[in-house]
């Protein structure tokens, strides 16, 4: 059982999904040359949340997939938006086969080993983050900026 006062994983889950939602819908209507300047955000966006599920998965995260660029395939809102679809369907994936007491595993990385309930909440960080940057930098569909 996982002590009071902490989210299930499922609902963390959600809260992650919910916000990679967001981007892709952000991204999905921007064209390449808009997107140019946020490629790499909105990249992160979803990269590091699939960081996430492959470190729970390999009991290791991996530094590198912090600086990751998006790659040449993937330079406008539409191909962003559908690689966030698949990492969504991923993320959501592992989160329905989750066990409850998945988060209290210890996972390895270059800062040393801690809890993956304390790695979700980075991965959670990272997204609220890199969204942040996308809601600033970009108008919402079918409003203003």
């Amino acid at each position: 059982m996982l002590p009071v006062g902490r989210p299930e994983a499922a609902e963390l889950g959600r809260r992650l999904d919910d916000l990679l939602a967001e981007a892709e819908r952000l991204v999905r209507p921007v064209p390449a040359a808009a997107m140019a300047p946020l490629c790499d955000t909105a990249f992160r966006a979803f990269r590091l949340a699939l960081a996430f599920v492959d470190g729970m998965d390999r009991g290791r995260v991996e530094g590198e997939w912090r600086g990751e660029r998006a790659p040449g395939d993937l330079q406008d809102g539409a191909s962003l938006a559908r690689y966030g679809a698949l990492v969504r369907a991923r993320v959501g994936g592992w989160f329905e086969g989750a066990g409850p007491r998945e988060l209290d595993r210890v996972i390895e990385g270059l800062d040393g080993p801690r809890p993956a309930a304390e790695r979700l909440a980075q991965a959670l960080a990272d997204a609220e983050e890199q969204l942040a940057q996308l809601r600033r930098a970009l108008p919402r569909p079918g409003g203003a900026s």
